[in-house]
């Protein structure tokens, strides 16, 4: 049995551990504290980071759409033309040459002049036509062009208005500014408040936002010629990039030796991914404009440019996919008698598919946002008519918000507004498809 004296020892010692432990627990729990402290903060700075991106996001897409929802409706107005032969200066001719050369612009004038008699002076009457789009013209060429039996009639048409009278419906200029600081004067100002008492103006859905070319006047500029030239630059760059990426992609990965030529191309590839794309604009100068003799400022041009910017893109992601097939799928093909070649073809590539057309719908969706290669092999010129082949002079929807940026006139801003709305749009649902893409084939092992 214990004495006194080792039973108080045994139980000081005893304290002495309790109380080591007791600071140990301590010591353990302000550190605790710390680490949930410290893990709090970081998930705050993580939500805060990303609640600033959102809103960045909203600001950037209120701001866009806020100043280019109004180019998707135009302001027009109602007149009554009387359209004759010999007015038109084409007599008793209604083949399709006669129509092309008559003079319709007359024609608008004098049904302005005839809905207002009392404007006589010639200042005033230079004014007044200027208010009406040179539009109203080719709307009723084409109304005549439609239907020659209406020639010798009283046509009623709906033609555009002037830039500046559109933004004054709008309400984008202040009228109540010094008439020398505005670009509609008092005398039209007066005008268009006598069309609105008629109730002759009036918005309506712009048509020719969507099939149109570009123009000088904002009024008419479209975006559909620049939309096909998208349309054609990105056939050629799907059509060229895919293919070989993919064939890149599986000889790398399924057939080349591991070597040091091997792992120099590869690291080529990465490289080449993180090139500026200006770079691939100048080397399609030199090479395809230059050496070649391509045409300028042509889509195919343009799709040779971009697969050459895309295809580093593509081979990467289509190594990514090839590489998440599990190593058992080729096994089980080889030991059933399945050759090299039959293996890559009938199981490893369906299976590594999603990924790849995933890496390619984003690759494309970039490419569908690039402008400065295009710019350097002469894509950025003034095109008027919608190209009808890759051959075409042609223009592309980034580039054409380009020049609509740089353009004076106000109309231009909500017009390039509306392309960028359009633009993202695609992008949008580009980058969608290839979510949904991977999301409905995606296997897991």
């Amino acid at each position: 049995m214990a004495t006194a004296e080792q039973q108080v020892e045994m139980t000081t010692s005893q304290k002495d551990i309790l109380s080591r432990q007791s600071r140990i627990s301590e010591t353990v729990n302000a550190g605790l504290k710390s680490r949930y402290r410290s893990e709090a903060r970081f998930r705050a700075y993580g939500a805060g980071a990303i609640v600033l991106a959102l809103v960045m996001l909203v600001l950037l897409f209120v701001t866009i759409i806020g100043k280019g929802y109004t180019a998707f409706v135009q302001t027009e107005l109602q007149l009554t033309i009387a359209t004759s032969g010999e007015a038109l200066g084409i007599g008793n001719d209604r083949d399709a040459a006669a129509l092309n050369r008559a003079d319709y612009q007359a024609q608008i004038k004098a049904s302005l002049r005839d809905m207002f008699p009392d404007v006589t002076g010639r200042k005033e009457r230079r004014d007044l036509y200027g208010m009406v789009s040179d539009g109203a013209a080719y709307a009723l060429r084409d109304a005549l062009a439609e239907n020659p039996a209406l020639i010798g009639q009283k046509v009623t048409l709906q033609v555009p208005v002037a830039s500046d009278i559109d933004m004054l419906h709008k309400g984008q200029i202040d009228r109540t500014v010094a008439e020398a600081e505005r670009k509609v004067n008092d005398f039209q100002i007066g005008i268009y408040d006598r069309w609105v008492s008629m109730g002759t103006i009036g918005l309506h859905f712009n048509t020719a936002l969507f099939t149109q070319g570009d123009s000088r006047q904002p009024e008419l500029a479209g975006i559909w010629g620049a939309a096909v030239g998208s349309f054609y630059t990105l056939i050629v760059t799907l059509a060229l990039s895919f293919p070989i990426g993919v064939a890149a992609a599986v000889y790398l990965e399924e057939f080349a030796p591991k070597n040091r030529w091997t792992d120099l191309i590869e690291v080529n590839i990465n490289n080449l991914a993180a090139v500026p794309s200006i770079v691939f604009g100048l080397l399609g100068l030199a090479v395809f404009l230059q050496f070649f003799g391509m045409p300028r400022s042509a889509p195919v041009a343009g799709g040779l440019v971009l697969t050459l910017m895309n295809l580093p893109i593509i081979i990467i992601a289509s190594r990514a996919a090839l590489k998440s097939v599990p190593p058992s799928i080729r096994e089980a093909a080889l030991g059933l008698g399945a050759s090299k070649l039959q293996t890559i073809l009938h199981h490893v590539l369906p299976l590594a598919m999603p990924g790849m057309l995933t890496g390619t719908i984003i690759g494309m969706a970039h490419a569908l946002g690039e402008t400065a290669p295009l710019l350097m092999i002469g894509m950025v010129a003034f095109v008027v008519d919608i190209p009808m082949t890759p051959m075409d002079s042609a223009t592309v929807l980034p580039v054409q918000i380009y020049l609509w940026a740089d353009s004076p006139e106000r109309a231009f801003v909500e017009r390039t507004s509306a392309a960028i709305m359009v633009l993202l749009a695609f992008l949008v649902t580009m980058n969608a498809a290839a979510v949904l893409l991977r999301k409905k084939f995606e296997r897991r092992w």
